[in-house]
């Protein structure tokens, strides 16, 4: 696939707590349809773990006392999906304009193009039978709260236990795509922090974390050189190490504050 954009921005960003990473994705994504900064691709991970909801879904389910007394935070995405517990894992996103040709065909395409880049780069790191799930109904999907309980349209699957969650949302003309490698740890650990959470033996027996799949474990860093050559080979995106601009850094404060559940009223309800 060729391109004539400019390099992509690469950023490297310290490990932080949710509200902050999900407050720099909106900032990128204003900030890239403002103009005032390149198409990014960002690697991060979550400290102290975080429970994050997705747009629509409701606090109500969480158990938001555990979560304040164990030191998880919750937080709201701004992309659609279902519940996640970011704890050993490597976080992606991707920010860039409609008008680039990876967002042609709509939301599902590029899924389907960032993924086949995802499986190739599982591939390179030990992991053989790594799949595109399914396209599937919503009756068939279920209404389960946990993104991890079952693959969406083209979510990664190892022989058929879901390895990777990805996210979509489109605004003002520019894409942000973000997404869960869980590298280690335990898939079922989500439910403690829930109220009418899914067995944990169900989510271990539909979940698969990279360790697990690879046969050793893989290192945050060297997942994230996988994805990227895997950008640079599948999809032509070249990137060059960058910071974030003054403007991005401006409006992460705002929106720290209103992504953070436990610094809003819904945590009222305690």
């Amino acid at each position: 696939m060729s391109s004539s954009l400019p390099r992509w921005r690469l950023l490297w960003s310290p490990p932080a707590d949710g509200a902050t990473h999900m407050a720099i994705d909106v900032a990128m994504v204003e900030a890239v349809a403002e103009g005032k900064a390149p198409p990014t691709v960002r690697f991060y991970c979550w400290e102290p773990p975080c429970l994050s909801l997705g747009r629509r879904q409701s606090v109500s389910e969480v158990d938001l006392q555990r979560c304040q007394a164990e030191g998880v935070e919750v937080v709201r995405r701004p992309t659609g999906g279902r519940a996640i517990l970011h704890a050993n894992e490597l976080t992606y996103s991707v920010v860039f304009p409609e008008t680039d040709l990876r967002a042609m065909g709509g939301v599902l395409e590029t899924f389907r193009r960032f993924s086949e880049a995802f499986a190739h780069a599982l591939r390179a790191l030990g992991v053989s039978d790594v799949a595109l799930a399914p396209r599937l109904d919503p009756v068939a999907r279920g209404s389960g709260f946990v993104c991890f309980e079952v693959p969406t349209d083209y979510e990664l699957t190892v022989n058929g236990r879901k390895i990777m969650g990805s996210a979509q949302w489109r605004h003002q003309g520019v894409v942000l795509q973000h997404g869960s490698l869980p590298l280690a740890g335990d898939p079922g650990a989500i439910a403690r922090y829930l109220k009418n959470g899914p067995d944990p033996e169900r989510l271990r027996r539909r979940t698969i974390t990279l360790q697990e799949a690879a046969g050793r474990p893989v290192a945050f860093e060297e997942a994230a050189a996988a994805i990227l050559e895997a950008f640079r080979s599948l999809l032509a995106i070249e990137t060059q190490p960058g910071g974030l601009t003054p403007e991005e850094q401006a409006r992460i404060p705002e929106w720290r504050e209103r992504l953070s559940v436990l610094r809003r009223s819904e945590v009222g309800s305690m």
